[in-house]
């Protein structure tokens, strides 16, 4: 019995260390996965944080705490399942359905551009859509729900690049790889997003600091700094998420158009970014990838602006009356 039962813990052993190899593997899996979709999960980050400017403090960590379950439930209940099943059965279905992604966000991010730059038109086109003139609590509704529905597409991103970096194996290593991401990524993010909003009352507290000592006064002036610097910082981070969204859905069109034969806007782009690369050189690949951002928000914009009376006079009045009946 005794000798049984040593290899019975012989036998259970050599499981714990396989189990934990098999562990290690996919972990390292997911962080290598994740590190390629640092570009999108950047984007993200950027673009989040302007769904909660413009209201009270009380309500900035709530706000921010709905995305983040709307995020997770994005990843882990839709696309993780959707990602594994489109891959086994329909994989050509992945593209398209990016694509159709990407010009949402092309829209997003031009109608937001436009509300800047036109926002009186911009008003009559949010009364179009029946999202002007409504009260504090339908408004943060409308904009978790916005949130997320843009979230979805950074995040259905997200696990695309991460499916496609993942080595053939089997459907529950993909299935951990792709949890492993999705969970880590919206900690990073919605972490770091509600480190941001909150930073303002963080140099409040600081810049009410009592200390008489040399330290307190270094303190309150880094805290008053941090007050004056925090809503600067959110409107340019809100402008830079608009444009996030724009260059993001842009390059993921001008790859889908690649990837169905119509490869002129990806080459034009390149093209164009190694010529830059070449006449500036001290800008390395930074300078390149600023241009074929650049090319892909270009592509964005016209997307969006086209896509913007679309919405305003063919799908939101046909929404409209889809949901009066």
């Amino acid at each position: 019995m005794s000798v049984g039962l040593v290899a019975l813990l012989d036998d259970v052993a050599a499981i714990a260390k396989l189990a934990a190899a098999s562990l290690d593997d996919i972990a390292g899996q997911a962080a290598k996965s994740g590190a390629k979709a640092a570009g999108v999960v950047i984007d993200d980050a950027a673009v989040t944080p302007r769904y909660v400017v413009g209201f009270s403090p009380a309500r900035e960590l709530p706000i921010v705490w709905k995305i983040a379950r709307g995020s997770l439930r994005n990843k882990l209940l839709i696309l993780l399942p959707a990602a594994l099943l489109l891959s086994l059965v329909a994989p050509f279905l992945i593209t398209p359905l990016l694509m159709l992604g990407g010009a949402y966000l092309c829209y997003e991010g031009a109608e937001k551009l436009y509300g800047a730059l036109f926002p009186h038109q911009a008003h009559a086109h949010e009364a179009a859509l029946g999202v002007a003139g409504v009260d504090p609590a339908t408004l943060e509704a409308q904009k978790v729900a916005g949130a997320v529905r843009t979230d979805f597409i950074l995040s259905a991103e997200i696990m695309a690049i991460t499916l496609a970096s993942i080595p053939p194996g089997s459907l529950w290593r993909q299935a951990l790889v792709l949890a492993f991401v999705g969970i880590g990524i919206t900690v990073l993010v919605y972490g770091g997003v509600a480190l941001i909003v909150k930073a303002d009352d963080a140099g409040l507290s600081m810049a009410r600091n009592g200390n008489g000592s040399a330290f307190g006064s270094v303190t309150r002036a880094l805290g008053r700094l941090l007050v004056r610097a925090m809503p600067v910082f959110l409107a340019v981070l809100a402008m830079v998420g608009t444009a996030a969204m724009i260059w993001v859905g842009g390059g993921i069109i001008v790859h889908g158009l690649e990837e169905y034969g119509i490869a002129g806007p990806a080459h034009l782009i390149h093209d164009v970014a190694a010529a830059a690369g070449r006449a500036a050189p001290w800008a390395g690949a930074i300078g390149e990838w600023f241009v074929n951002a650049l090319g892909s928000g270009l592509v964005g914009l016209v997307l969006g602006a086209l896509l913007i009376p679309v919405v305003s006079y063919g799908l939101a009045p046909a929404w409209a009356l889809i949901r009066r009946r």
